[in-house]
């Protein structure tokens, strides 16, 4: 998205979004997004270096280290 191009769909999305995201565990993420797959990356800590994941029925892939949950991997994003 170029500089200054950003619409006020866009920030209306980010206001909605924005009260679940402060229900998550950390107050620092990284989000990364590959259009291609349609798959969402969400990391709690970098790096992540996860040991262990867990697949939830509803395409969520849940990242752990240890018992820490480190980041979560989200299937067919813009579908939800």
């Amino acid at each position: 998205m170029e500089k200054g191009i950003i619409t006020t769909q866009v920030i209306n999305e980010v206001f909605k979004a924005t009260p679940h995201l402060l229900k998550f565990p950390v107050t620092k993420m990284a989000l990364d997004y590959d259009k291609e797959a349609d798959v969402l990356y969400i990391s709690f800590k970098r790096p992540q270096k996860a040991t262990d994941s867990e697949m939830l029925n509803n395409g969520i892939l849940l990242r752990y280290k240890k018992d820490d949950l480190v980041g979560m991997t989200i299937l067919d994003a813009s579908k939800r």
